[in-house]
């Protein structure tokens, strides 16, 4: 599988990376805050809230590209900017968790069924 849709502005969709991360092709980071996270989550994301993401850069992989995630796609817009800037291979899923649900796409988390 290619990831087309990153070279034009490091964006991709939520069907896109649900399928990159279940074939272990990316990983999927959630940067939003434990609170929103509990609501649900994409099944196998890592947590890594925005805020901590500098401090914590040095934990994600050099080896695989990193999909960021958030509720809307602003603030996985910003950690996208700030991996690639430290040399990470980072993309910013569009539309974040909202997208992901309108999909119908698995949710796990506190009252979500999957």
């Amino acid at each position: 599988m290619r990831f087309t849709s990153f070279k034009q502005n490091n964006a991709m969709d939520v069907v896109e990376s649900q399928a990159g991360h279940r074939a272990g092709r990316l990983v999927l980071v959630d940067v939003r805050e434990h609170s929103e996270r509990a609501r649900g989550f994409a099944p196998g994301s890592r947590h890594l809230p925005l805020g901590q993401l500098k401090a914590r850069m040095h934990e994600l992989p050099a080896d695989r590209p990193i999909a960021f995630i958030c509720q809307s796609g602003r603030r996985s817009a910003l950690a996208t900017t700030a991996a690639r800037r430290a040399g990470l291979d980072a993309r910013n899923v569009a539309g974040g968790m909202s997208a992901w649900e309108r999909q119908g796409l698995e949710v796990e988390g506190e009252g979500r069924h999957a």
